[in-house]
């Protein structure tokens, strides 16, 4: 019976595979190029259109079928495959978390690249066209169909909305029996957890008045001061991998009023929808205990506290067994380059097709990086160790999409 690490070790010994490598490896300057070319191309929640433009015709240049943009923004092409049209999706986010006016510069020191975004998640973009141009060199075909995905709305309150959409709406989705998210570069942070999140503001109403002439009525402060303590007080379950933070807090108007309205930006996280569900669940009755209790405290001649829910974000927890396929592929190409590979839980685009039971991973696309999601971010591109990145991952995809002459 052939394992996955039988896969992988066929595939490695195919001399296509050395031709890609081959590729890879004198190609490595033009990816790097075009990693600075997309990452100077600003890309905020929301706002990714310039860099989507830019995308599309590099996909166009590299000649890949039925290429397009979507409705909701994401662009692809199609690398046709031999099969019977069934589709591996390799996808990576064209969203920053940086808002709009942040300098994206690329600064370079040796191997190292510096700006906001590069390593989270452009090399994945920039990483996809370097497989594509190895493939296509060595003639290697797939038997599955792969979709080259620049997806947006990744990071936060973009809530995972392209992918989504291709799940939900888009024209390929009854074709896909495989997802792989290439974000970050390393290879051996494999991910087969995705952790689900729900995003609340809550907002506390009353009727609000002078501090000293109008003290004594209700305060919509307090009861959102409780609410928040009550939520530290929820136990996070290690074991359920699950937290809670309140992140963002505002209101008010005058040091010198008793305020009419105060909000506060709840982040509830956890592997486990079951746990994700009830923790949401125990908050929510945590809120309206402190509505009532602080309408049964102070006076609600003016008027009560009422307390008002909007939804910043849901994403849907879910997982991919790690002894199943996919991960057995990811771990024994990323071990057959002499790295550890590790199993992690992690919030990425492949949470979605996790949730839909659709079998999915979160692979690097080579390198090493640091400070993401902060203006020091950097990206470390050693040839050696980000070509050994870069293969452990165009062979983890070819194991997935199922390359023509190896297996069955």
């Amino acid at each position: 019976m052939t394992t996955p690490a039988d896969t992988i070790a066929a595939i490695r010994a195919d001399r296509r595979f050395a031709a890609a490598s081959a590729t890879l490896a004198a190609g490595l300057p033009r990816m790097i190029e075009e990693l600075i070319r997309l990452t100077e191309i600003p890309a905020p929640p929301f706002a990714e259109g310039a860099r989507a433009a830019a995308y599309l015709e590099l996909l166009r240049e590299h000649g890949l079928e039925e290429v397009e943009q979507d409705a909701i923004g994401n662009v692809m092409g199609l690398r046709r495959g031999t099969g019977n049209g069934e589709i591996l999706v390799v996808a990576s986010h064209l969203d920053t978390v940086f808002p709009a006016g942040t300098d994206v510069r690329v600064r370079r020191e040796g191997t190292r690249l510096l700006a906001p975004g590069v390593s989270d998640n452009t090399l994945g973009l920039a990483a996809n066209l370097a497989f594509m141009r190895a493939l296509d060199a060595a003639g290697i075909r797939t038997r599955a169909d792969i979709l080259f995905v620049g997806d947006v709305g990744e990071e936060g309150l973009g809530d995972l909305r392209g992918v989504r959409h291709l799940f939900a709406e888009g024209r390929h989705r009854a074709r896909i029996t495989a997802f792989l998210a290439v974000d970050s570069p390393e290879v051996t942070r494999i991910c087969t957890v995705g952790v689900g999140s729900r995003r609340w503001r809550i907002t506390f109403k009353g009727p609000g008045g002078h501090s000293f002439s109008a003290f004594g009525i209700v305060n919509p402060v307090y009861p959102m001061a409780a609410a928040a303590t009550g939520l530290a007080a929820l136990p996070a379950r290690a074991e359920e991998r699950t937290t809670h933070c309140v992140s963002v807090v505002g209101g008010g108007t005058s040091i010198n009023a008793i305020p009419a309205e105060v909000h506060m930006d709840v982040d509830l996280r956890s592997a486990s929808a079951e746990a994700l569900a009830t923790m949401e669940a125990r908050f929510m009755a945590i809120v309206d205990q402190a509505v009532a209790d602080e309408n049964r405290a102070r006076s609600t001649r003016a008027g009560a506290i009422s307390a008002e829910r909007t939804r910043l974000g849901d994403r849907p927890a879910g997982s991919t067994a790690e002894d199943s396929p996919l991960p057995r592929f990811a771990a024994a190409a990323v071990t057959a380059e002499g790295f550890t590979p590790k199993f992690e839980a992690s919030s990425t685009d492949a949470n979605v097709p996790m949730s839909l039971g659709v079998p999915s991973l979160k692979i690097g696309g080579g390198g090493r990086s640091g400070r993401q999601h902060s203006l020091e971010e950097w990206l470390e591109l050693e040839p050696d160790e980000t070509l050994r990145g870069q293969r452990a991952a165009l062979a983890t995809i070819l194991a997935v999409a199922g390359m023509e002459g190896i297996g069955a």
